[in-house]
């Protein structure tokens, strides 16, 4: 049976904001990744792995999912006063001026690329309440929320892409090749399902982070000697 062709559009779309090429700026932070080959906790594909698993499953990533999926609830019910309380959760979560700095700025241009290229009546009416700062995540989920796009494949594109983002990063940044990136991201993929899927039913108050090591790494690196990245 052909999959719709609404689906199809819909499958594009995600795959075109989640993209490198989408204009968020996303090329120009780590997320503490340049802190932490600096420190050693990063120093080829191994420790890649073990890095940015903990930032998957314990940190990070399992936060922003679970923003995604309820800034997209509050905006497929069209809630203005429940997206402005979790994008001032989410901004609040940024543990230092860096981190915040990568979520706002990001979430910001999000924004406004989407409500330029890919208006709706919804996002239009909700934008205004997102008028200042806006996290990354709070943004993604509010777009697709207001597109009525599912959330499971918005989910699973957005957990792909953070780690993809992050690969890339470390090929910038430590001694990893595109071989061993692409070997990271394969194993990855499959501890990305039970992440989304979780997340989807996911309450705020579930919402935490226990990657110190990283929060840390995020403060000192804007004193770092030499860096090529904001975060």
């Amino acid at each position: 049976m052909p999959i719709p062709m609404t689906e199809e559009i819909e499958a594009l779309r995600l795959f075109a904001w989640l993209s490198p090429g989408y204009p968020v700026g996303a090329y120009a932070y780590s997320h503490g990744l340049e802190a932490a080959v600096e420190a050693g906790d990063v120093s080829g594909e191994e420790s890649l792995t073990a890095w940015l698993g903990d930032v998957c499953e314990h940190g990070s990533l399992r936060n922003d999912l679970i923003l995604v999926a309820r800034a997209h609830d509050a905006a497929s019910t069209a809630s203005a006063m429940d997206l402005v309380a979790i994008n001032d959760l989410a901004l609040a979560l940024a543990p230092s001026r860096e981190l915040n700095l990568e979520t706002s700025q990001q979430g910001r241009s999000f924004l406004d690329a989407t409500l330029g290229a890919w208006p709706c009546p919804a996002l239009t009416t909700l934008a205004p309440s997102l008028a200042e700062a806006v996290a990354y995540p709070v943004a993604v989920g509010a777009a697709a929320g207001a597109h009525g796009m599912r959330l499971s494949p918005v989910l699973g594109t957005y957990a792909l892409a953070f780690v993809h983002n992050l690969v890339s990063a470390a090929l910038r940044s430590a001694p990893v090749g595109q071989a061993a990136g692409t070997r990271v991201v394969a194993a990855l993929s499959v501890r990305l399902v039970p992440l989304a899927r979780a997340a989807e039913t996911a309450s705020l108050d579930d919402l935490g982070s226990a990657c110190l090591r990283l929060d840390l790494g995020s403060f000192r690196h804007e004193t770092q000697y030499s860096r090529i990245f904001r975060s």
